[in-house]
């Protein structure tokens, strides 16, 4: 071959391949499928630092809200698979919603590839601090002599599923109380027209803290260690109760391995750093112990068929 046709392949290969996000280069978009100033934004806002820290490079923010988390899913799955474009991905986007949006416009194992789990974040059960009951156990005891109702955030959400998980393990019927939002279940809790919720640690602790609610459990198998005196509901005679929102992160299909690996790379370098992990740690985060692809795709398919046997049982419908 000549050197003519050498350096024309090599000028041709560079131009098919998908070039990886390189310092200097274009911004890397960090999509969060939910509105801006909740929990999960937070901490993706402050990921987003650790990784353009790591990477060389910008890594933005940007949130594209609505359907469970679904449109901005949709978003990355159909985006161009170089590397410049990351879902932040929680339970709903990446196992739950195909179960609960029978029209989901994209498929989170066949349009996604996987990068690596973070970790989770546990709900709370808490209760208003007028209901006589200081356990899981005093709780379900309670449920069965007068009427409870649970508030969520909507149908489908986490809370909601929790509640559900919990009617189904622990032999009760607990309404349900849909609301628009975490913030008006927890102000209709606090005044006493609901019982209960299941809601996120950080959330619910400045009313636990001042006396309006009383938290009865943790909703991981393990304690949490924003409240590590509370004990785990699976602690308190449900054994195998977990219920909890998941993160990772994930690329179109069709990303290259390298550009993927240099994702992952950057991740497990981010969450090694003391401040990041004293920061997830402070959110109520447990960290996954493997950042790999391989466990991320396990946790997804676990996830799936956990819930999925919970919302055909208790008959859950998105909103």
């Amino acid at each position: 071959m000549t050197m003519r046709r050498i350096l024309l392949a090599a000028t041709a290969a560079a131009f098919a391949r998908p070039a990886l996000a390189q310092p200097g280069g274009r911004p890397v978009i960090l999509v969060v499928p939910f509105s801006p100033g909740g929990p999960t934004d937070l901490i993706a806002r402050r990921l987003a630092v650790s990784l353009g820290e790591t990477l060389n490079q910008t890594v933005v923010v940007e949130n594209r809200a609505g359907a469970g988390g679904n449109i901005g899913s949709e978003y990355v799955a159909r985006s161009t698979p170089d590397g410049h474009t990351i879902l932040f991905g929680t339970s709903g986007p990446l196992a739950i919603n195909k179960m609960l949006y029978p029209g989901q416009p994209y498929d989170p194992v066949k349009d996604f590839a996987p990068v690596a789990p973070l970790g989770r974040i546990p709900n709370v059960l808490a209760v208003n601090s007028n209901v006589p009951a200081r356990n899981v156990q005093e709780l379900i005891a309670l449920s069965r002599k007068q009427r409870l109702s649970f508030g969520s955030s909507g149908n489908g959400a986490s809370s909601h599923l929790a509640g559900a998980l919990f009617n189904t393990m622990g032999g009760t019927n607990i309404e349900h109380i849909p609301y628009r939002g975490t913030g008006p279940a927890l102000n209709d809790l606090v005044a006493g027209h609901i019982a209960m919720v299941f809601t996120d640690v950080l959330t619910a602790l400045p009313h636990v803290q001042g006396g309006r609610l009383r938290a009865l459990g943790i909703t991981t198998q393990e304690r949490s260690s924003v409240l590590p005196d509370l004990p785990t509901i699976a602690e308190q005679g449900l054994a195998g109760y977990d219920a909890s929102v998941f993160f990772g992160l994930v690329v179109a299909a069709g990303t290259p391995d390298p550009l993927r690996e240099r994702i992952r790379t950057a991740l497990a370098s981010s969450l090694a750093q003391p401040e990041m992990r004293k920061f997830l740690e402070s959110q109520g985060m447990q960290l996954a112990p493997e950042q790999t692809p391989a466990a991320l795709t396990g946790l997804m398919a676990t996830e799936t068929e956990r819930w999925a046997r919970v919302i055909r049982e208790a008959n859950v419908r998105a909103d």
